[in-house]
């Protein structure tokens, strides 16, 4: 009898056990801020955190970069529609950069500024679509089944911030002019945003749309410069000082294939201009640059290597225009603290990525 007492004492306290260690698992509220494209990097990137069971995705807030906002807008839904997140709220941003006629004069800036080793300057150079609607219907030839959100990104970072005080980790992939306008309009929310993490800036390496500048912020150096200023209890910056030794080779892309499966956005990768590069050129290499900012939002212990500094982006239009700065000693007056990633575990980092659980998809 008194075993019997026991053994049921004890299984009470092993079911007790196990609900409150399974009610203390809190998943990470994340916003992602994207000049969104189709597969790699910031559809994956996305796709990654939506998959991700310990993240909730509380949105996606899209801006011109890579590609101009509309069509950012129209393939993160058509991507979200893919993979079934139909609950993950789009809300469409900025157009264009904080300096006017940024891309009326780039032809002439680039002659003065010159060229580094990465040729793509996305909307700098691209034909603007007349809506997200006509970007969606020229690139998927059908109507969409989602839309935006009836807020401006902006707005909605606000509202988002604001209900999850000391919570949202934002996500800043792309060019940071949302943040900088959020902060900009409600610098309440400064002290309750989590943390931010961005994947930009060159601090000891060149850049790479230009000697000095990576191509995020110094698609809007005045917006990042807002950024990085602004007093945020965390900064951590993924950078091209980490995102040009993960070197994402055809062995990584077979394996990333496998592990999707017939997931729905297999065809957008296979059509991107990675997998047409690795399928016609088995010795072809890439970066996966916003993909890095989502697996270490999952999987925080993944970095190895990190300094802290304190960062600041030149905002002066010149040869430097767009550099992000790091100062280990005497920063200049206003700039903030930031934790700067130099390497991961780059084994655990693509066992993380070619996880098939990450890459189910979820049910409508």
């Amino acid at each position: 009898m008194q075993k019997n007492i026991t053994a049921l004492l004890l299984c009470i306290l092993l079911f007790a056990y196990s609900t409150s260690s399974h009610a203390g698992q809190t998943k990470e509220k994340v916003l992602l801020d994207s000049d969104m494209t189709e597969a790699f990097d910031d559809g994956i990137a996305m796709l990654l955190l939506a998959g991700a069971p310990n993240v909730e995705l509380l949105g996606v807030t899209t801006l011109s970069g890579n590609s101009w906002v509309e069509t950012g807008t129209a393939c993160a839904l058509r991507q979200l529609e893919e993979g079934g997140y139909t609950d993950i709220p789009v809300a469409k941003g900025l157009e264009y950069p904080l300096r006017p006629n940024r891309h009326d004069l780039f032809t002439l800036e680039r002659k003065f500024v010159g060229r580094g080793h990465d040729y793509w300057v996305g909307s700098l150079d691209l034909k603007e679509p007349a809506s997200w609607q006509a970007a969606y219907k020229a690139v998927y030839g059908q109507n969409p089944t989602m839309k935006p959100v009836d807020r401006h990104a902006v707005q909605f970072i606000i509202d988002t911030v604001r209900a999850n005080p000391g919570e949202v980790t934002i996500a800043a992939i792309g060019p940071l002019g949302n943040l900088a306008l959020a902060v900009r309009m409600a610098p309440d929310i400064v002290p309750l945003i989590k943390r931010v993490v961005y994947m930009g800036g060159a601090f000891f390496q060149q850049g790479n749309v230009t000697p000095a500048a990576e191509f995020n912020w110094y698609f809007d150096p005045e917006a990042a410069r807002i950024a990085v200023r602004s007093p945020f209890r965390e900064q951590l910056v993924l950078g091209l000082d980490l995102c040009e030794k993960v070197i994402f080779r055809a062995e990584h892309y077979d394996r990333f294939l496998k592990a999707i499966g017939d997931h729905p956005v297999r065809k957008m990768v296979r059509a991107s201009f990675a997998g047409q590069s690795f399928e016609k050129d088995p010795n072809f290499t890439f970066f996966i640059w916003d993909v890095l900012v989502s697996a270490v939002i999952i999987d925080p212990s993944l970095i190895t290597e990190s300094v802290e500094c304190f960062i600041d982006v030149n905002d002066q239009m010149g040869l430097s225009y767009g550099q992000g700065l790091a100062y280990p000693v005497e920063p200049p007056l206003g700039t903030q603290k930031a934790r700067i990633v130099t390497a991961v575990d780059t084994e655990r980092f693509w066992n993380l990525l070619c996880d098939p659980g990450y890459w189910k998809g979820k049910k409508q």
